[in-house]
């Protein structure tokens, strides 16, 4: 049980799809619990297994309040969006606009395999399908408008992190804005 490194764009374990868990063991328990005590200890809103260089189909969020989990992810998702801020701990210091469903509902397990259903809107519903996107190798900037993208990847190339510098510890949420919904 400890905070462990989280891997920053350009590893390659981020593009990857990560595998379903089988095993619902002691080890994926103690993986939780890391990736629980990881994005706590970086304020952030969720954190994928991928992100701490573990390919399994598993998450954390943190959001109004609320710690959970969810292990292979099935989402459904609403028709309704919503556009805001949206960043993630492999991008310190990385923030832009990104469409999202409103509403959403995941199902998977929780860590002892035993049945979830996860219903969450704007903040909630955020993060899930963040965090369902790192678990298929998709990021966010993958998500961004042309403009958007373009700069985003401006901020990546000038921060001391993309070229190699210690990364900033982020002291506040990735995911700080969500007041405008289209």
């Amino acid at each position: 049980m400890a905070v462990q490194p989280v891997r920053l764009f350009g590893d390659p374990v981020l593009r990857q799809r990560a595998a379903e868990v089988v095993d619902f063991d002691r080890e994926l328990q103690r993986l939780v619990t890391d990736l629980e005590h990881t994005m706590l200890e970086q304020r952030g809103a969720g954190l994928a297994a991928p992100q701490i260089g573990v390919g399994l189909r598993v998450f954390t969020y943190h959001v109004d309040g609320v710690l959970g989990h969810l292990v292979n992810p099935r989402l459904e998702l609403s028709e309704e969006c919503q556009e805001g801020d949206e960043g993630c701990l492999s991008f310190p210091g990385v923030f832009a606009s990104t469409r999202r469903s409103l509403h959403v509902v995941a199902r998977g397990q929780d860590s002892h395999g035993e049945d979830v259903v996860l219903q969450g809107s704007e903040l909630l519903a955020r993060a899930i399908q963040h965090e369902t996107d790192h678990l298929d190798g998709i990021l966010f900037i993958d998500r961004m408008e042309r403009e958007e993208r373009k700069l985003a990847m401006r901020a990546i190339r000038e921060a001391a992190w993309a070229a190699g510098e210690p990364a900033p510890v982020v002291r506040t949420s990735p995911h700080a804005v969500f007041g405008r919904v289209t």
